[in-house]
């Protein structure tokens, strides 16, 4: 009898070893098969189907930019037949750019702040030009001059115009006068024209001679005491980019900058510092060739973390709807500017 009974603990022993489970320290359970989970009560899925796990496709903005600068000029009598050429299906430009203010001080449409500061603007017919051409192409680029300005700084010395020493206004090498960039109405007039370029349609914003004189009696500038010059420029820069984003926030400001501030990274005397100016804006744009294109993006990439992209701007001599005829082969951003 006792034989038996050792034989059946014996055959126990062995049938209970297959309930055995031993954790993470080597310390065994007993799991008897009513206290086992089945895999719809353990809340797990069925691992040996494959996961189906969509990823949503991030659309990045496009980068590439092929731009042709249209004629400055005031946008009256123009001929759209030729000009629509320039944004119809079969071209190959991304971009139509114009200017609606120049070096001289000109406004080339019908500008209320123009008037205002000035006493001067361009017909009433130039809106309806310039609406067209914005309504009519995937990407408009608005060009406008900021600080080189003889009739804003005449007709406001005091509260725009750059002075000399003296206390009289500057004239630079050229004879030239300029708008001084620390000067709240500065930046209230070209806000004002920048919000007006918005308003229009225009998706971007280029703001070119963003600088103090380089030619001259520079030692006879009176430069204030707001600031340094790089930290005075980066503030005009920013008030123009806050009062369009405050209405516009998809319109993009970009700025224009001398090849040799992209090279180098400065230029004092400008006021011109690359990395300051590359954290105000969205894109940077110098005048370049085709050839030394390359090396200005390289240089403008570098210029930190959040680099804007570097557009060259080439010149050729050709009418802008000709210029699809002989297109930069190396590049895919571009402005394309009749010489």
């Amino acid at each position: 009898m006792l034989l038996v009974l050792v034989i059946l603990a014996a055959l126990g022993v062995i049938a209970l070893q297959n309930y055995l489970v031993y954790d993470d320290h080597g310390v065994a359970h007993l799991t008897l098969p009513w206290q086992q989970e089945t895999p719809e009560d353990s809340g797990v899925g069925d691992i040996s189907e494959p996961l189906n796990i969509t990823v949503e496709e991030r659309h990045e903005p496009q980068t590439e930019l092929r731009a042709v600068q249209l004629p400055q000029t005031e946008y009256t009598g123009w001929d759209m037949d030729r000009l629509t050429s320039c944004w119809s299906e079969s071209s190959p430009f991304s971009a139509l750019a114009v200017t609606v203010k120049d070096g001289s001080g000109r406004v080339y449409y019908d500008s209320e702040a123009a008037r205002t500061v000035t006493g001067r603007t361009a017909p009433a017919e130039t809106l309806e030009t310039l609406k067209t051409v914005t309504e009519n192409t995937g990407h408009a680029i608005a060009r406008l001059s900021c600080l080189r300005d003889p009739i804003a700084a005449k007709a406001d010395v005091e509260g725009m115009g750059l002075k000399n020493t003296g206390g009289y206004i500057f004239y630079d090498g050229n004879n030239t006068n300029w708008l001084d960039p620390s000067k709240e109405g500065t930046a209230a007039y070209l806000s004002a024209l920048a919000r007006e370029c918005a308003a229009m349609g225009f998706d971007e914003i280029l703001l070119t001679d963003v600088s103090y004189p380089t030619e001259g009696k520079l030692d006879k500038i009176d430069y204030g005491t707001a600031g340094s010059r790089p930290e005075v420029l980066c503030a005009l820069v920013r008030a123009v980019a806050d009062a369009v984003a405050a209405d516009y926030p998809e319109v993009q400001i970009s700025v224009e900058l001398p090849a040799q501030v992209i090279t180098t990274g400065r230029d004092d005397a400008a006021g011109l510092v690359l990395a300051d100016m590359a954290g105000c804006v969205d894109r940077v744009y110098a005048v370049t060739t085709e050839s030394e294109a390359p090396m200005l993006a390289q240089a403008a990439a570098a210029a930190g973390e959040d680099a804007p992209g570097f557009v060259p701007e080439l010149a050729m001599d050709l009418p802008p709807w000709e210029m699809e005829t002989a297109l930069p082969a190396s590049l895919t951003d571009y402005l394309l500017m009749e010489q």
